[in-house]
């Protein structure tokens, strides 16, 4: 019998237009021989729409946005219905960013205990704040950069104060973050105070919270995670943007980013980087699958920068492309990915919740 798979995507995010190119690909990967799949889009006002059923993959990121009359900002009445009627086994979130990536989403679905690909509430919430995440990477013992953060509130009543704190704390040049977000939206290198503060603006355009980090030089080195309690890691590979840095246009657009797989690595820093990726994973709770981003220096120090709980899943995107160099296809981590969500629904729902 086929498994019948909604695949969620959009959202109301600035990672919008990532969501649609991700699902246009896994549309284009899934055997429809295997899969019922149905699409829910999410439009950038946070209104949900659900179409019927996809029998063929989409070809255009056109074709994904379902568009339907007299309908509410915010309203999920139609996906809940689609559920009653259709029964999903379970959801694929393509969604990146906020309102996707970072727990809310995840969140519907657990109360509405339906299957659903990827990582929880507690570790989506978690990886997509980078404060939490660096706190909770500390209490792990992982080795990172020094950083500062604050919020909105704090930089207007005190700017003269962080901007002493990050001087005393940190050195030049740095980098200025939201703290949730992904894709490296607002994000600025700074090499002076008057560039720290127009960073800190435009970050500000896009969280309350942000996140200013050491900026150190190194190669930018990722690896795949891929499991639930028992995990697998990938082969690593290394990031050469032409830019200060790996940027939105650098991922997604201008193509002016190398990437290296398996990247040149020696063994030792190999096998830190994978022990490193496995812990923070443990200590998100992670599930189905993460990518871990670390900094490795000349003299073969290894940093872990962050992890994604949602990462770029085009064929061309990273996360893939580890896997593919690591013996499996896209096509087979989509499946896997699938079975892992369905193993660890089907693990929730032995739990008890009564006391008899």
């Amino acid at each position: 019998m086929k498994r019948k798979i909604g695949l969620l995507y959009g959202g109301k995010s600035a990672e919008h237009e990532v969501s649609l190119s991700t699902a246009k690909a896994v549309t284009q990967a899934l055997n429809f021989d295997n899969y019922e799949v149905y699409p829910i889009f999410i439009t950038l006002d946070g209104e949900w729409r659900t179409g019927p059923q996809l029998t063929a993959p989409i070809d255009s990121i056109e074709q994904l946005q379902i568009t339907q009359e007299n309908s509410l900002p915010n309203n999920i009445t139609q996906f809940i219905e689609a559920h009653n009627r259709i029964q999903f086994d379970v959801i694929f979130p393509l969604l990146h960013g906020t309102n996707g990536e970072d727990g809310t989403v995840q969140g519907l679905l657990e109360v509405l205990n339906i299957p659903y690909v990827g990582n929880g509430v507690l570790s989506s919430s978690a990886g997509m704040d980078k404060v939490v995440m660096k706190q909770l990477f500390e209490i792990a013992g992982l080795k990172q950069v020094p950083y500062v953060h604050f919020i909105r509130r704090e930089w207007e009543s005190n700017q003269t104060a962080i901007i002493a704190q990050c001087e005393q704390q940190l050195s030049w040049p740095m980098f200025v973050k939201p703290a949730n977000l992904g894709s490296s939206v607002g994000i600025s290198k700074a090499s002076d105070v008057t560039e720290l503060i127009a960073a800190v603006k435009l970050a500000l355009q896009y969280d309350r919270k942000i996140i200013i980090e050491q900026g150190i030089v190194a190669r930018e080195i990722e690896m795949g995670v891929l499991g639930n309690d028992k995990v697998r890691v990938s082969v690593a590979g290394e990031i050469k943007p032409v830019t200060a840095f790996y940027d939105y246009d650098s991922k997604y657009k201008d193509g002016s980013t190398t990437l290296i797989i398996p990247a040149e690595v020696p063994a030792q820093v190999v096998a830190e980087m994978e022990n490193m990726a496995k812990r923070a994973f443990k200590i998100l709770d992670g599930a189905g699958l993460v990518r871990s981003d670390f900094f490795v220096t000349a003299d073969e120090e290894v940093y872990i920068n962050e992890v994604n709980t949602m990462p770029g899943f085009t064929p061309v995107s990273m996360y893939p492309l580890l896997w593919q160099h690591t013996g499996i296809k896209y096509e087979e981590l989509i499946d896997t990915l699938i079975s892992l969500a369905i193993e660890r629904h089907q693990e929730k729902q032995q739990l008890q919740y009564n006391k008899d």
